[in-house]
């Protein structure tokens, strides 16, 4: 990519990196349809609440993520001139002061919409329930808490994108932070989002470690992340199979294998990617990240249609 010749518009859709927008869109749009199902009803408005609040979220954590991480991104550059994709500030595609602004902007629309879609819905909790995800990013990048930086970065992310995203907007279609059907199937999803923020160290491992980032990969190394991601893609797949006999749910089993086994089948693409992505194999790397991708976020569509679907036993009760 040639960084002089990008357009302004393709400079800010470089930095918004629209490939990884699955890792918000793809839980929010779970919590979407657990709510309708336990609501037994699709709201319009919640809907369009959704989908407002994910782009702004979006922005606000990928531009924000790479203001905090610019030092680091940096000393990657340097450590690894030619490896990897353009970084966005320190490769000159933006300056790191109109991605704070962007993305504070950014933040600010979030809580706008929830403040005026909560009045319109009837959704008080709305407003808190974003203050919450926000800052829970917050805590994960940015000054003083610097949680990424300090060994327990994963876990927030864990409980961030698998709990925090899906139970606002399952709260959103249904009035419910926590319905029954949630309940049963976030343990699953947890899992599946602690494999995915662990994987997603791989690629920075030495970086990160030379500038005082303390990752699972950076902490542990790189097959001790490999092996922690595989085995909490496979819990995952086994947590949503044990749900239906595990919580007083209504869950149907035909709700959950459809999901389950479209995990297992690309968890199986997984762990034969792994041996080769070493390292600094920062190409190994991207296919293997790719793979455990498609599984979690597969997995999790087919789990939020079979939700929407329905049939019988495969719902809990109205709102």
């Amino acid at each position: 990519m040639h960084v002089e010749s990008m357009s302004p518009t393709a400079r800010w859709w470089y930095a918004l990196k629209p490939a990884s927008w699955p890792k918000v869109f793809v839980p929010a749009l779970f919590g979407q349809a657990v709510g309708a199902a336990h609501a037994e009803r699709l709201s319009p408005g919640a809907l369009a609440f959704g989908a407002l609040w994910m782009v702004a979220d979006v922005a606000f954590i990928v531009l924000l993520n790479d203001w905090g991480d610019r030092p680091v991104d940096a000393l990657k550059r340097r450590m690894f001139p030619q490896a990897g994709s353009p970084k966005t500030i320190p490769d000159g595609i933006l300056p790191a002061s109109a991605l704070l602004t962007a993305g504070l902007g950014a933040g600010g629309v979030a809580l706008a919409v929830a403040a005026v879609a909560g009045a319109a819905l009837g959704r008080p909790l709305l407003l808190p329930l974003t203050a919450l995800a926000l800052f829970a990013f917050v805590a994960y990048t940015l000054p003083p808490l610097r949680i990424n930086y300090r060994g327990g970065g994963e876990l927030l992310e864990m409980v961030g994108v698998g709990g925090i995203l899906p139970a606002l907007h399952a709260y959103a279609q249904c009035g419910q932070w926590a319905p029954p059907e949630l309940v049963a199937l976030a343990p699953g999803l947890l899992s599946l989002s602690l494999s995915s923020a662990l994987a997603s160290g791989l690629s920075d491992e030495e970086s990160d470690r030379a500038g005082g980032k303390r990752t699972w990969a950076s902490l542990r190394g790189n097959a001790a992340a490999r092996r922690g991601a595989e085995g909490l893609l496979v819990l995952g797949a086994l947590l949503w199979l044990a749900a239906p006999w595990a919580f007083h749910a209504g869950l149907s089993p035909v709700t959950v294998i459809p999901a389950a086994a479209l995990v297992l089948f690309f968890a199986v693409r997984v762990w034969r990617r792994s041996p080769g992505a070493v390292t600094n194999a920062f190409g190994a790397q991207s296919a293997y990240k790719l793979e455990l991708h498609r599984a979690i976020w597969w997995g999790t569509l087919a789990l939020s249609g079979m939700l929407l679907v329905g049939g019988p036993g495969s719902r809990g009760g109205t709102a």
